[in-house]
């Protein structure tokens, strides 16, 4: 499935991740759950590799797999000197790479809405080791100024229970984080919850908030395999 936000406007979605959870809230979440230190990771839809170089500051090594050709070439460029990792073409439901091959395993947004995405979920099965753990992050719609946008601007999509249903009835846990975006100039901001939401809902959204900041709540959800 297509990601129009990052594979149309991969610049501002670079502004978006440098603005997203400055506090590292979810960092330290994820790191209470299972530590990655001197341990194999991989980044499922890992874009144009923003976290990449992160896991790799203690990670033994680092995988990215990314769909989309143009945003795998600016992986392996902003990789290309950082040890360890390597950044592959492929999808979610059918990762390169081989069976019990990693420990940890994070998707940022590329599981959003639960339901569906079986496959992808029978993949992380296959490629990690025992006792290994993956991290899904999720928007949580059901409260925040953001999941509140969230819910005006898409709502066809699974409801929150649905989606918590879903991850529940698979073994997963739920670790809800209240984070937010913190903006450098109203411009940035402007320009990412264009890419995020429908034009309308965007500029209704826009005209009333004031600020740099917006609060945001997300899901980590987590399972030991």
């Amino acid at each position: 499935m297509a990601s129009p936000n990052i594979w149309r406007h991969p610049g501002t979605y670079e502004t978006e991740n440098r603005a997203f959870d400055p506090d590292g809230l979810v960092a330290t979440a994820m790191a209470e759950v299972a530590d990655w230190s001197g341990r194999d990771v991989l980044d499922i839809g890992c874009g144009t590799g923003f976290h990449l170089p992160w896991f790799a500051q203690t990670a033994r090594s680092v995988v990215g797999v990314e769909p989309h050709p143009d945003l795998v070439r600016l992986a392996q460029r902003r990789t290309r000197r950082t040890a360890g990792v390597r950044v592959l073409q492929g999808t979610a439901q059918q990762l390169p790479l081989p069976d019990g091959s990693v420990d940890v395993a994070h998707a940022r947004w590329a599981y959003f809405f639960g339901p569906g995405c079986e496959p992808g979920l029978a993949e992380l099965a296959r490629v990690l080791r025992r006792g290994g753990t993956a991290f899904v992050l999720d928007n949580d719609p059901s409260r925040s100024t953001f999941g509140a946008w969230f819910r005006r601007g898409y709502p066809h999509l699974p409801a929150p229970e649905e989606v918590e249903r879903f991850w529940s009835m698979h073994g997963w846990t739920r670790r809800p984080v209240l984070t937010r975006w913190a903006f450098s100039s109203r411009t940035d901001l402007e320009s990412v919850v264009r890419i995020e939401l429908p034009t309308t809902v965007a500029e209704q959204v826009l005209s009333v908030h004031d600020g740099l900041e917006v609060d945001y709540a997300v899901n980590l959800w987590w399972r030991r395999f």
